[in-house]
C-alpha cells in the first residue's frame, strides 16, 4: 500500500517505543482492516453488533460477557460507574452526580500513574472518589481492608510497566481481600498479552486495549462477570454516550480477537528476537554504549533492548541521542520515559519488514555524529520536558 503520510505532510516515523497511543498504538492486522472496510458502507443495529462481540470476548478472556468501548480508559470509567449504579437507569442518567450511591473506589498509591492522563481521573469522571491506599512503594492487605467501608463501590488494580513493580499487593491477594468484603475488582490491563490471567486471579472486570498487542482498531474491551459487564454496558445511556464506538471499530476488534486465536505467537517472538540481536550486534563495541536484552516487567512474552549511554565516551546523553534518532528523514522513536537515568529502550513489536535495518543504520549514524563532536552534547533534561509542554500549548500552531 502507498504510504499516505507523505501526502498529508506527516513524518514517516518508525516506532520502536512500543504500543503507544501517541504513535498510533500498533499495526492493525489485515483481518481487522478487511472487516472494517466491509462494514463501513453498511448500516447495522449497534446493540446487535455488541451482542455478537460478547461471546467472542468471553471466549478469549474467560469472562462471562464483554463489550467494546472507546478505549481502555473509557472502560475504567464505565466499570466504576457500573459498580456505583448497578442497573438503575435513573442513577445512570444522573452520573457524575453520585448522590445516594456508593462512590468510593480504592486504588493503591503505587498504581496512580499516567498513561497520557491520570488513572484516578478515569475513576473521578464517573463521579467517584479515588481512595489511595498505602504509599508509592509500600502497600499491605491491612491498608486495603481498612479502607473498605459502606461507601466503597469498587477497587481498581492497574497492570502496567509504569506502576511500581515491588512492595505492593499482588492481584490475587488484592481480590481475596476485596471479595471477602463484597467489593468488586476492576483490572486495567490495557497493554497486556495474556487475556485470561486477570479474571483467573480474581478480577470481576478486566479491561484491555484492542489497539495494542491485539492489533485492532482504537477501542477498549470490557470483559468479566455478566451482570457487572451488563451494568457497564448500560452506561452507554449516560456518561458512556461520549465514549461510544463505531460499527467499524466493534467489528474490527472482533476480527482482531479472532485473528489472535490463530496467530503464530512463537514465530512473531522469533522474528522480534532477531531484531533485538541485530540492534545489539550493531551497538556492541561502540564506545560508551551498553546494549542488554531485558524481559518485559509485567511478564508479557516480549523482550526489549536497553541501551545505556555513557556521555563521556559517546559525547551525547541518552535523551539527546533519543532526540537525534527522532529527527531526520527517517525518524526513529524510542522508548525514552526513563532517559534521565541514562538509558532508553528499543521495542521490536511494531515494525514493518525492513524497518529493523533502518533502525540499526540510524543508531550507527547518530552515534558516529556524536563521537565526531568535540564537546559532549548534553542539553538540560528539564528543558527537554518543558519544550514538549510548550509545543503542546502551541497546538495546533
Amino acid at each position: 500500500m502507498t504510504d499516505i503520510r507523505a501526502s498529508r505532510g506527516l513524518r514517516p516515523v518508525i516506532n520502536v517505543s512500543g504500543t503507544m497511543t501517541a504513535l498510533g498504538a500498533s499495526i492493525v492486522v489485515r483481518e481487522a482492516v478487511a472487516a472494517m472496510t466491509a462494514i463501513l458502507p453498511e448500516f447495522v443495529e449497534i446493540n446487535d453488533l455488541h451482542k455478537i462481540a460478547s461471546p467472542v470476548i468471553a471466549r478469549l478472556t474467560g469472562g462471562e460477557a464483554g463489550f467494546i468501548t472507546a478505549s481502555c480508559s473509557a472502560g475504567i470509567t464505565l466499570a466504576v460507574a457500573a459498580a456505583m449504579t448497578g442497573n438503575d437507569l435513573a442513577a445512570i442518567e444522573r452520573l457524575p452526580d453520585a448522590t445516594g450511591l456508593k462512590n468510593e473506589v480504592i486504588i493503591q498509591t503505587g498504581h496512580v500513574v499516567s498513561y497520557g492522563a491520570p488513572v484516578d481521573q478515569g475513576i473521578r469522571m464517573a463521579g467517584a472518589k479515588a481512595i489511595l491506599i498505602g504509599q508509592a512503594t509500600s502497600c499491605y492487605p491491612y491498608h486495603l481492608d481498612g479502607a473498605i467501608n459502606e461507601h466503597t463501590a469498587a477497587a481498581v488494580f492497574v497492570v502496567s510497566h509504569h506502576t511500581v513493580q515491588y512492595g505492593l499487593i499482588a492481584l490475587k491477594q488484592f481480590a481475596e481481600v476485596c471479595h471477602a468484603r463484597g467489593v468488586p475488582v476492576i483490572v486495567d490491563a490495557a497493554s497486556e498479552y495474556d487475556l485470561k490471567i486477570f479474571l483467573e486471579q480474581g478480577a470481576d472486570i478486566a479491561l484491555y486495549s484492542s489497539h495494542k498487542f491485539l492489533g485492532g482498531p482504537t477501542g477498549g474491551i470490557v470483559a468479566g462477570k455478566k451482570q457487572l459487564v451488563r451494568d457497564a454496558f448500560l452506561q452507554n445511556r449516560g456518561i458512556g454516550r461520549g465514549m461510544k464506538i463505531g460499527k467499524e471499530s466493534i467489528l474490527g476488534t472482533i476480527a482482531a480477537l479472532e485473528a489472535w486465536e490463530k496467530r503464530d505467537h512463537a514465530a512473531i517472538r522469533e522474528r522480534e528476537t532477531g531484531y533485538l540481536n541485530l540492534w545489539k550486534q550493531t551497538l556492541t563495541g561502540k564506545p560508551g554504549v551498553t546494549a542488554q536484552i531485558e524481559a518485559d516487567p509485567t511478564h508479557n512474552p516480549l523482550d526489549r533492548l536497553r541501551v545505556t549511554i555513557n556521555p563521556q565516551e559517546t559525547h551525547i546523553t541518552a535523551w539527546d541521542f533519543a532526540d537525534a534518532l527522532a529527527g531526520g528523514s527517517r525518524p526513529v522513536i524510542v522508548r525514552d520515559h526513563e532517559a534521565e537515568h541514562g538509558y532508553f529502550y528499543l521495542d521490536p513489536c511494531n515494525l514493518h519488514p525492513g524497518e529493523e535495518a533502518i533502525v540499526a543504520s540510524r543508531l550507527e549514524e547518530e552515534l558516529n555524529k556524536a563521537r565526531a563532536s568535540n564537546a559532549i552534547i548534553a542539553s538540560p533534561y528539564e528543558e527537554r520536558y518543558q519544550a514538549r509542554i510548550d509545543a503542546l500549548m502551541r497546538w495546533p500552531d
